[in-house]
C-alpha cells in the first residue's frame, strides 16, 4: 500500500509548549508504542476540528488564541 502523502508544516513554539508536547507524548505512549510529538499535534488538530464541528468550546479556543503565548509573531 502506498504511503499517504503528507504536508509539512513548520511552526515556532515556546519552550513551555515544547515541554507540554513532550510530556503529552510521553503520557500517551505505552511500552508497546511510543507516541511522537508530531502525532500529538495531529491528534490535537483532529480533536479541535471535531469539537468545532460540534459547536463546542469555540469561545474557549478564541480566548486561548488571544493569549500572547499562542499568537503568531508574523
Amino acid at each position: 500500500m502506498p504511503k499517504k502523502e503528507r504536508k509539512r508544516l513548520q511552526v515556532v513554539i515556546s519552550d513551555e509548549q515544547d515541554a507540554l508536547l513532550t510530556r503529552t507524548a510521553y503520557e500517551l505512549s505505552s511500552p508497546e508504542r511510543l507516541i511522537s510529538k508530531s502525532e500529538v499535534v495531529r491528534l490535537a488538530i483532529e480533536k479541535i476540528a471535531r469539537e468545532m464541528g460540534e459547536g463546542e468550546q469555540l469561545d474557549e479556543y478564541r480566548a486561548m488564541l488571544e493569549d500572547e503565548d499562542l499568537r503568531d509573531d508574523g
